[in-house]
């Protein structure tokens, strides 16, 4: 198959045929390992499903919600039978109980450790608020885990310009000191399209 080397090429594959392929609510029912996935991550309402939507163009695909804790499973998309996204559970607060978070928590450790065909895990770091310490505590298990990583910059247009590279800074600050995370942070907003198409393309290096 094509490379996927050109920013029309990437969107042209990320907006071709994407279908929701399985919902996992625990580690049992994690599907086969068919294609390589991408995974979404980070603070709860940090826009994880708005970010996939955005990627793929579909505004329907990924369930989007003000309510943090939204999602309670892993969400599974495949994209042109290349590739599967998947839609984590945040992480942080949630209207949820006790007994639920901790199953989530059980389900991500299950997957993170586990998934042979987790290429990249995406972590979504909202622009308004920088890294917190939940952050900082899933960097570690993912350094522990030994999941490389990228993270990506969320909600850019709710802050003011002359903002925004002093938060990419501090944020690039925090992640280079953890061995399997991409050194340079991604900066997007799914509401105005900025920095799908970057985002597009270094994903894309991923595809069969």
């Amino acid at each position: 198959m094509a490379t996927i080397t050109t920013p029309k090429k990437a969107e042209s594959f990320f907006t071709g045929n994407c279908v929701f392929a399985a919902g996992a609510p625990t580690p049992e029912s994690l599907p086969r390992e068919n294609f390589p996935e991408i995974a979404f991550i980070g603070r709860s309402n940090v826009g994880k499903s708005s970010l996939v939507n955005a990627l793929t163009g579909k505004n329907m695909l990924a369930r989007v919600s003000n309510t943090p804790g939204r999602t309670q499973q892993l969400n599974f998309f495949r994209l042109g039978d290349r590739m599967m996204l998947v839609d984590m559970p945040g992480y942080g607060y949630a209207k949820a109980s006790k007994t639920a978070i901790y199953d989530w928590n059980c389900l991500i450790d299950a997957y993170l450790k586990d998934r042979g065909n987790l290429k990249r895990l995406c972590l979504l770091i909202d622009a308004r608020h920088g890294v917190k310490e939940n952050d900082r505590e899933f960097m570690h298990r993912l350094h522990v885990y030994a999941v490389p990583f990228v993270v990506i910059i969320t909600k850019t247009d709710k802050i003011k310009k002359s903002e925004i590279e002093a938060v990419k800074e501090s944020v690039e600050a925090e992640i280079k000191k953890i061995a399997t995370a991409w050194p340079k942070a991604f900066l997007t907003s799914a509401e105005k399209g900025l920095g799908i198409e970057e985002v597009r393309l270094f994903l894309a290096q991923y595809v069969l």
